[in-house]
């Protein structure tokens, strides 16, 4: 983190003492108008704005840029809700977006999107405002030390004195957010704003005329690529690719040139084409070290958050792995991982090799009676459980689909059938796999992308952020379809090792109290009071009927199921699918 007047990443000196433009007698709002204009230039195409006094001459100079057609806004009264909202749109656009709150506890509000933005490497800009240092200290209302709190989960943070340029500060933070520095990877900036009485318009001031905005977005389609055949030098070995989180298109594409089976993860966006296996965890085990044809190196794209099994194969030593790292991460230490990381793709070649001529086909046989075993067990299940639901709406989602934490996402990467071309750009808040904000994230996604957006979460993810639903009148309302499923609490406990403790009898209300979180929210009638359309689902025929339903505006498609019987259920799709493995590789 660095100061106004620390040294700056690749640059000498933030503070603008020196400079003409940093005259000490700027008022609040011409220093307010400066700051907008310089995240305009610097490519902030929208701003979320929480209500407040102390950020009022922001709110005036943004109000005037939007007049103008320079900037849009949204505002939104709960801040971490805007916090949230502003990364789902830095996400879908690919530029930096900027959250504006009052001072006190009105920025700590931020705190959740922030990390998250901090660990996935998302350029969000905060504009904290902030009271002018004569009040710092002496007991003003909503007075606190603001500069800090974000501590080492910011790229750069400036405080800028009331009455100075925030020029250069600003400039620098936008280089900071977007990765302009070298070693240094995107992801949020703060600008503590400091604003001295008056903090609004002169009087006879007013908005200028009304403009359209000038810039537009066209939807885009998921990305793929190719890359050249392996060449035929490689020595082969039996390396598998390994997609996680925001892996990317080249992923596929290197597994595909490679001759190598692709392990993907829904949000990897690389979980298509001819390589992608489906229920790859459950596969790892059958080609262990004592497997006929044991897994002999692991290349990896993107973050792996998912699975025990992926993690528990990239730990082993008997198997080397690379990583593929052409730019500076977020989300891990150097020299904290095992795998060699790789900056070429020609190096990542030399390290993976290529395919037997067997490999590749034995990977996908056993794919294929996986995924058969388990759309077996599912089939015998007539209520949507999750796993159905989670292959459901990835085979039916398009345009962009947004997967929350816990289950939901796990369905998906256990269920979701690949395709042979992508049909969804996939959004997924991994950075730390919290459940805050999901539905905030959502609608930043689908205003952000312009088009229409899927939003698969369970009960508890989407009761944590609630509040998102709400959007005062004349606020831009996204296409936005949001399924939740609901069994009345928190079910991956149960899958995980808190289940097998409820099994055992000895503390079962305390796992129920505890971890499941149970509640009996009607979700219905919270919809309704958000003015948000709403249907209720049981069976997976209802679903797929939900789901094929036109999209305009938001709509909540709630899945009523059971967590009774989930762990059950997936002890049985580990069995069969391990009987329709074990039949068609031996052993």
């Amino acid at each position: 983190m660095t100061s106004l007047n620390d040294p700056a990443p690749d640059a000498s000196h933030v503070d603008d003492a020196d400079s003409p433009e940093a005259a000490p007698s700027l008022t609040s709002l011409e220093a307010a108008r400066i700051a907008v204009g310089a995240l305009v230039d610097d490519g902030v195409e929208y701003v979320v704005v929480s209500p407040g006094s102390r950020s009022a001459p922001m709110a005036y100079a943004l109000a005037e840029a939007s007049a103008a057609g320079q900037v849009e806004l949204l505002v939104r009264i709960d801040e971490r809700s805007a916090g949230f909202t502003a990364l789902g749109l830095a996400l879908s656009t690919g530029s930096p977006a900027a959250v504006l709150t009052t001072s006190g506890t009105a920025v700590g509000n931020l705190m959740p999107a922030v990390m998250e933005a901090n660990h996935a490497a998302v350029p969000l800009v905060v504009l904290s405002a902030d009271r002018p240092e004569e009040l710092l200290g002496t007991g003003a209302n909503q007075t606190t030390i603001q500069l800090d709190l974000f501590g080492e989960h910011v790229r750069f943070a400036a405080d800028v004195p009331a009455g100075s340029s925030p020029l250069r500060a600003v400039e620098t933070a936008i280089s900071a957010a977007t990765g302009a520095f070298s070693d240094l990877a995107p992801g949020p900036v703060q600008l503590n704003l400091s604003f001295r009485d008056p903090l609004v318009p002169r009087p006879g001031e007013q908005l200028p005329t009304a403009a359209g905005r000038s810039k537009f977005r066209v939807a885009t389609e998921p990305l793929t690529m190719n890359l050249p055949p392996a060449a035929s030098s490689l020595g082969e070995r039996r390396t598998v690719v390994l997609a996680g989180h925001d892996a990317g298109p080249v992923a596929e594409a290197f597994a595909r040139a490679h001759g190598l089976p692709l392990l993907a993860e829904p949000s990897s966006n690389a979980r298509f084409g001819p390589n992608a296996v489906g229920p790859y965890r459950l596969l790892l085990s059958h080609f262990g070290p004592d497997a006929a044809q044991p897994i002999e190196r692991v290349v990896l794209f993107g973050r792996p958050t998912l699975s025990r099994p992926v993690s528990a194969l990239l730990a082993r030593a008997d198997v080397p792995s690379a990583l593929y790292q052409p730019v500076p991460v977020a989300w891990y230490e150097p020299g904290r991982r095992t795998e060699l990381p790789l900056e070429s793709l020609a190096d990542l070649a030399d390290f993976a090799g290529r395919g037997p001529s067997d490999w590749l086909d034995t990977w996908l046989l056993a794919g294929s009676a996986a995924q058969h075993a388990l759309d077996g067990v599912l089939a015998g299940e007539h209520a949507a459980l999750g796993p159905a639901t989670g292959a459901l709406v990835w085979a039916q989602s398009r345009g962009q689909l947004v997967l929350g934490s816990s289950n939901g996402i796990r369905d998906v990467d256990l269920a979701g059938l690949p395709a042979a071309e992508p049909a969804a750009t996939v959004y997924a808040n991994r950075g730390l796999a919290g459940i805050d904000g999901t539905i905030s994230t959502a609608t930043g996604i689908a205003l952000g992308g312009r088009q229409r957006t899927t939003l698969l979460l369970g009960d508890v993810t989407f009761l944590h952020d609630a509040g998102g639903l709400l959007l005062g009148p004349g606020e831009a309302v996204p296409d936005l379809r949001i399924v939740v499923l609901n069994d009345a609490g928190g079910a991956i406990f149960d899958l995980l090792e808190h289940g097998a403790v409820r099994e055992a009898g000895g503390y079962p209300d305390a796992v129920e109290r505890l971890f499941s979180t149970p509640h009996a929210v009607d979700i219905a009638a919270l919809a309704a009071a958000y003015g948000v359309g709403h249907c209720s689902v049981s069976t997976t025929a209802g679903l797929a009927e939900a789901l094929a339903a036109p999209l305009k505006g938001r709509s909540i498609v709630e899945v009523r199921t059971d967590r009774v019987g989930l762990r059950d259920l997936h002890a049985r799709i580990r069995a069969a699918v391990s009987a329709a493995v074990t039949g068609v590789l031996g052993g």
